[in-house]
C-alpha cells in the first residue's frame, strides 16, 4: 500500500523504520510536527521522525493545522492508501480523515477502551496496571474510540517507569502496527467496534501534576516518580526550591517518618510518607545537574527538621 506516515517523537521510530524497511508497503510521504525549540539553548530541531525521514529520502510534511485547504490538497495528490498513526501529537478533522481509502490507523498504547488519551502510559503505571498494551484502532471523530484491528500486551514490571516501559511497548507496537496494514492490504482483518465497559481516559500529565504529596502512601509516591520519569518530572520543594526526584524505593524496613521530613545517613537518603519512607537514588536541584541523593544530601548540608513541601 501506499502510506503517509504520521508521527513525531523517538516513540513513532521503531514503527517508521519498520515500515520504510516493509517490502509490502511504500511510505511516499511522513508527516510530523513544526519543528520546534528543544535543549539548554533552545534551538529550533526537527522531529525525531523528521530526521529519519530526510535519511531515508522521503518528502516531509509540517502542517500547522492539518485541515488546512492547501495541506489537504498536498495530501490528495499523495494518494495514500493509508495513513498509520503512531503519537503524532494532534488532532484530525474529518475532512483528513476521509482522504485514504483505508483511513488512519492509530498505534496507540494501551488495551483499548482502556487509557484513551494523550499519556497512556504514565497512568497505566500510576494506577499500577499490571498488564497494559498496544492497540491498533481506525481512527473516528471521537478520541481513540474507534474500531480495533488488533492488540499486542506487556507485561508492568515493579521498577517500570514510563520511559522504559513506553520504550518496550514501541517496539512490540511497531511489529503490531506493520501486521495490521498487512493485514488490511490482503483483506483478511476486520476492526470490531470495542467494548462499551471498561473505558478509562489517560489526560496529559502536567508539572502541577507531577508535584509529590508526601501525605500520600509510599506506594503512591512510588508510583508518581514512577510515571513522571523522564517527563515531566516528579518533584518537591526543598528551602523554597524546586527540585526533581528520579525513582525511589520504598524502604519498607525503615521507621517511619514524618511525611516529607528527610533523614540522610551515611548510605541512604529516605523521606517521610503517610507510610513507610522512600529511599531517593537521583536528585537533580533546579539549575542544576542530576545526581546522586547521597552527592546531594552531603551538599545541602541536611539538618535534622529539613523536609520537602
Amino acid at each position: 500500500m501506499r502510506l503517509v506516515f504520521a508521527g513525531t517523537p523517538e516513540t513513532a521510530l521503531p514503527s517508521l523504520r519498520m515500515l520504510i524497511d516493509s517490502p509490502r508497503h511504500e511510505v511516499v510521504a511522513v508527516i510530523t510536527r513544526p519543528d520546534a525549540q528543544a535543549g539548554r539553548g533552545r534551538k529550533v530541531h526537527p522531529s525525531p521522525v523528521a530526521e529519519l525521514a530526510e535519511d531515508a529520502g522521503i518528502e516531509v510534511l509540517r502542517p500547522a493545522k492539518v485541515g488546512d485547504p492547501a495541506f489537504l490538497d498536498t495530501l490528495r495528490a499523495l494518494e495514500p492508501d493509508c495513513c498509520p498513526v503512531v503519537a503524532y501529537g494532534a488532532l484530525l478533522p474529518q475532512s483528513a480523515l476521509d482522504v485514504p481509502r483505508h483511513g488512519w490507523i492509530n498505534l496507540h498504547f494501551s488495551v483499548l477502551p482502556a487509557w484513551r488519551g494523550a499519556a497512556p502510559v504514565q497512568h497505566s503505571v500510576l494506577h499500577g496496571d499490571e498488564i497494559t498494551g498496544a492497540t491498533t484502532f481506525r481512527i473516528v471523530k471521537e478520541l481513540d474510540a474507534g474500531p480495533v484491528y488488533g492488540v499486542v500486551t506487556e507485561e508492568v514490571l515493579t521498577h517500570d517507569t514510563s520511559g522504559a516501559l513506553l520504550e518496550r511497548l514501541s517496539v512490540s507496537g511497531a511489529g503490531l502496527l506493520a501486521a495490521t496494514l498487512d493485514g488490511v492490504e490482503d483483506g483478511t482483518l476486520e476492526a470490531r467496534p470495542q467494548p462499551l465497559d471498561g473505558v478509562t481516559t489517560a489526560p496529559k500529565i502536567s508539572v502541577a501534576d507531577a508535584r509529590i504529596d508526601w501525605t500520600k502512601p509510599a506506594m503512591h509516591v512510588d508510583r508518581l516518580i514512577r510515571a513522571c520519569t523522564p517527563n515531566p518530572g516528579a518533584w518537591s520543594e526543598f528551602r523554597g526550591q524546586r527540585v526533581k526526584l528520579g525513582p525511589a524505593k520504598v524502604a519498607v524496613q525503615a521507621e517511619r517518618l514524618a511525611p516529607g521530613r528527610i533523614l540522610a545517613t551515611k548510605n541512604h537518603v529516605l523521606v517521610g510518607t503517610a507510610t513507610a519512607p522512600v529511599e531517593l537514588v537521583e536528585v537533580q536541584p533546579q539549575g542544576k545537574r542530576l545526581m546522586s541523593a547521597g552527592e546531594w544530601a552531603r551538599g545541602v548540608r541536611i539538618e535534622g527538621d529539613d523536609a520537602f513541601a
